[in-house]
């Protein structure tokens, strides 16, 4: 299918809306998303949820259909480290946020110690009259078991805590609880961050079993820039025609482009030499291009065993791979980030492009419907 170019991630999140919204025949329940961090995507959830808003005449919100999780979720947390004492630390619920209205009443606990419990070996307890969550662990010392109370929690095992927190409000949305009533939609961005591949793995599948009970009929939007767990939710989502697949172009200044992948397999590598492909006809190759371009011989060089990336490059001439080296060098620097583009200059644009054909050469792809000239012309 050719690329959907749009000109803002407005535009995407109505696209998105249609999916989930239109005709009977074409009607989606799930939308899987990839992008690249940098590209939109926390931005594109703020977008989504704010076309599901109504207003009074006065400018108050009366009512949204969105239940979302992204940075901003993760920032109604806040941690107290009891700096004068260093002994009564605990986690800081932002009571002013709707995302907590009525949590007095539901009694969260067993609900996220169900989640929280499949990752970690840890104690909590939420005190919703001050809105605090305090955690604990249990050590064993000299054959006796100890309680450590008051502890402060790897970022890691926070942000898990947050996420079980978030899936125990989905549970109540899914279970057609009245506080949550109004949710017709869960959009969730990037839950994993600070999290190694098991728990990666465990989350995308807790997080599957959720949204696939046969009882559950609120549309989902996921999007991330984790291969991995792209690639498990897209697995265990299985293939229904009820299901759509994206993945999102950035196209700085351009606008965005969706491109459908829910034909096939869908591998990270493919998206960004897709991207890679795409700069270098349009001759817009800025310096975070040779990190991408990095990655890629990397993973790959990994792969067959290889002990340099060079090995990945068909006709690699000396004078390149000393060019290379010295480009990937200078454009790891900080400045040179997805953040703060800086265009390449003639030069390197051109030792890029001698790259990028070499390890193509050698490495062929089949996926046309990615790397179709054509089609890529609809998005330039």
């Amino acid at each position: 299918m050719k690329p959907i170019p749009f000109n803002t991630l407005t535009e995407v999140a109505q696209h998105m809306r249609k999916d989930l919204t239109g005709d009977h025949r074409k009607l989606k329940e799930f939308i899987l998303l990839f992008a690249h961090n940098g590209t939109g995507k926390t931005r594109l959830s703020m977008e989504f949820k704010q076309a599901g808003k109504k207003f009074d005449p006065d400018g108050n919100v009366i009512a949204r259909d969105t239940l979302y999780f992204n940075a901003f979720t993760e920032d109604l947390f806040s941690w107290n480290n009891d700096l004068e004492n260093d002994t009564n630390r605990f986690l800081k619920l932002n009571s002013d946020s709707v995302f907590f209205d009525g949590l007095h009443e539901l009694d969260l606990d067993v609900k996220i110690e169900a989640f929280f419990n499949n990752y970690v070996d840890l104690k909590f307890d939420i005190n919703y009259e001050t809105s605090i969550v305090t955690f604990s662990r249990s050590i064993v010392v000299e054959g006796h078991e100890q309680r450590i109370e008051n502890i402060k929690v790897s970022r890691g095992e926070e942000n898990l805590f947050i996420w079980c927190f978030f899936l125990a409000i989905c549970q109540l949305a899914i279970d057609k609880d009245p506080a949550y009533s109004w949710v017709k939609y869960i959009y969730i961005d990037d839950p994993i961050s600070s999290l190694d591949e098991n728990n990666v793995i465990a989350v995308a599948c807790d997080l599957s079993n959720l949204l696939t009970r046969e009882d559950n009929h609120i549309k989902t939007i996921i999007s991330t820039h984790h291969s991995l767990f792209f690639n498990v939710i897209f697995n265990e989502f299985g293939r229904s025609g009820k299901n759509k697949r994206y993945f999102l172009h950035g196209k700085r200044p351009d606008g965005y482009a969706l491109q459908d992948t829910s034909d096939t397999p869908f591998f990270h590598h493919i998206a960004i030499l897709s991207e890679l492909k795409q700069v270098v006809e349009s001759n817009k190759i800025f310096t975070y291009h040779f990190n991408s371009l990095r990655s890629i011989l990397e993973k790959t060089a990994t792969f067959f065993g290889y002990e340099n990336i060079d090995k990945c490059i068909a006709s690699l001439k000396a004078e390149d791979e000393v060019l290379f080296e010295r480009a990937l060098q200078l454009f790891s620097h900080g400045k040179y980030s997805v953040f703060d583009p800086v265009e390449m200059g003639d030069d390197n644009k051109d030792l890029f492009k001698r790259i990028l054909e070499g390890f193509l050469t050698k490495f062929e792809f089949a996926f046309p419907e990615i790397f179709n000239e054509e089609e890529q012309k609809v998005i330039e």
